[in-house]
């Protein structure tokens, strides 16, 4: 059985990188497990094909590392890193995507991930880019993050769904843009994590939009003051 001590050493005594894969492709994670454990340096110490798997497993694994794909048929892996990175955040998350676009960058920012990367990218540049965010290093360029944040504080045409949503859908939204999970938000305003998701799924449907994700990035394009809190 695999350990679940981060950062594990191998028999020289060398440092271990600990990884986790979520895709939902068996031949996918086949493939990347093979190409990255041919390195010294890198262990897979889990892996699974969906959103749920992977938050059910994550948090007992605590991964240096969590290699993750955005689409996925249940959810997204935006939506993971954001929750590991909440309750793990010594986990780095890096973000396998198909689209090298300002869309993906805000999910990346958004969800605390350390950089994303694109699903052509060769093997020596997905090891060189595990390694770098399991030392500390952020990949995400900082003038595309400048230039993403500056847009989102631009004023915006007012959005008439935001009259849609209640006082405490509202206050709910607030904190999802915050990448808050529902239990924080539930902590925060005083709820069950039960509610917290009812609620959620009502903005969600009220916004037109099917991930959080989505819902974050739509609160911080928009100029409004948010309420205080209670």
């Amino acid at each position: 059985m695999t350990s679940t001590t981060p950062t594990a050493t191998d028999s020289r005594g060398h440092m271990t990188i600990r990884l986790f894969l979520l895709d939902d492709h068996e031949i996918v994670r086949r493939g990347v497990r093979e190409l990255l454990e041919a390195e010294p340096d890198l262990e897979v110490v889990g892996e699974a094909g969906s959103a749920a798997e992977a938050r059910r497993i994550l948090p007992a694994l605590r991964p240096d590392v969590a290699l993750l794909d955005a689409r996925l048929p249940d959810g997204s892996g935006i939506d993971v890193c954001r929750d590991i990175r909440s309750e793990y955040p010594q986990t780095a998350a890096l973000i396998l995507t198909s689209y090298d676009d300002d869309q993906a960058l805000a999910t990346a920012v958004l969800a605390g991930a350390a950089g994303y990367l694109l699903k052509d990218i060769k093997g020596n540049g997905l090891t060189a880019a595990i390694r770098a965010v399991a030392a500390g290093k952020n990949l995400l360029d900082p003038e595309r993050v400048r230039r993403v944040r500056s847009s989102w504080a631009r004023p915006q045409q007012r959005d008439t769904r935001l009259d849609l949503l209640s006082p405490q859908e509202r206050r709910i939204l607030d904190h999802i843009a915050q990448g808050m999970t529902n239990r924080q938000i539930g902590e925060a305003l005083s709820l069950a994590e039960k509610t917290v998701k009812n609620y959620v799924t009502s903005v969600l449907g009220k916004l037109g939009v099917e991930r959080r994700t989505q819902a974050a990035i739509y609160a911080v394009t928009q100029d409004e003051p948010q309420e205080p809190r209670r």
